[in-house]
């Protein structure tokens, strides 16, 4: 097991990708026990500082990835240095690069407009050996969504399913209809009893928090999925749909500002950043009165 640092009441996994990486490989092989991975930045995890029961499943998942410089730059001020930043946009396609030189089946689900498909078009055309089980907006069959976050406020205790065919489901904001891709190493038509035969070793979701991280804790169980990866917004980076920064700009780990620039609308969401930097602040000054 990795070891896993706290950081604001979440555990975060101290590794290099290259761990990472070596890690998912080698469990994929021993066993067929079952988990999910999350990449908490700093928006993530003040969120979690409010809801203990999404606070939960962070803490429940098998790895937490160090994603954002934010979180990066917060551990070392605590004391608490994670070995690396990793991104899902990273993980995701050096994952399904290291997945097309092995017998390893991925998914991927989530986005909006064909965003699943036309994500692993780019995947498989970048890595032809990449086997494609499945890509789509929703889950066929009925796999349901926890309501959670700002969506519960509006409507305590409902719930939302992903389904499959003609129904249509569009609450919590999942998108409405799977669409599984088309093309040689993929499922036409896929039904639930096409999947109850055949396990996905790696289902990549791309709902956006908190949305992706309940579904994955809630449904992991009972779908046939080894390993979830929550990656966000990373369908969007992969698929061309909008341009990642440049390798330089996120080096220098200011990716998040170049995605300001690109996107004026999440402007509001980085509001979280300066919420994030009190939060450190006071676990800093808190931790300085334990040693007095």
């Amino acid at each position: 097991m990795l070891e896993k640092k706290f950081l604001l009441g979440v555990g975060i996994t101290s590794a290099t990708e290259k761990e990472i990486l070596e890690y998912i490989l080698q469990s994929l092989k021993k066993s067929a026990e079952k988990y999910y991975i999350v990449t908490p930045n700093p928006e993530i995890l003040v969120y979690a500082s409010k809801h203990n029961d999404f606070q939960t499943i962070l803490n429940n998942a098998r790895l937490a990835l160090c994603d954002g410089i934010g979180v990066f730059w917060a551990g070392k001020f605590l004391g608490r240095n994670f070995e690396q930043r990793i991104t899902g946009v990273d993980l995701l396609e050096n994952l399904c690069k290291a997945a097309s030189k092995q017998p390893i089946t991925v998914g991927f689900l989530g986005g909006r407009d064909k965003i699943a498909e036309k994500t692993a078009d780019c995947l498989q055309k970048k890595y032809p050996r990449l086997k494609v089980v499945f890509a789509g907006e929703e889950w066929p069959g009925g796999a349901e969504v926890a309501l959670a976050g700002p969506a519960a406020h509006s409507s305590q205790g409902a719930r939302a399913s992903l389904s499959f065919g003609t129904e249509r489901t569009a609450r919590l904001g999942s998108p409405p209809l799977a669409s599984p891709a088309t093309g040689p190493s993929r499922h036409k038509n896929a039904t639930m009893e096409q999947f109850s035969n055949e396990t996905i070793d790696v289902l990549f979701v791309a709902f956006g928090f908190p949305k992706q991280e309940e579904w994955m804790a809630k449904n992991l169980p009972k779908i046939p999925v080894r390993i979830m990866v929550g990656v966000g917004g990373a369908f969007d980076y992969i698929s061309g749909v909008i341009p990642r920064a440049p390798k330089l700009v996120r080096d220098f780990g200011f990716e998040w500002l170049y995605r300001l620039f690109r996107q004026p609308w999440r402007l509001k969401r980085q509001f979280a950043l300066l919420e994030f930097v009190v939060l450190v602040l006071k676990e800093k000054m808190g931790k300085k009165q334990d040693m007095l």
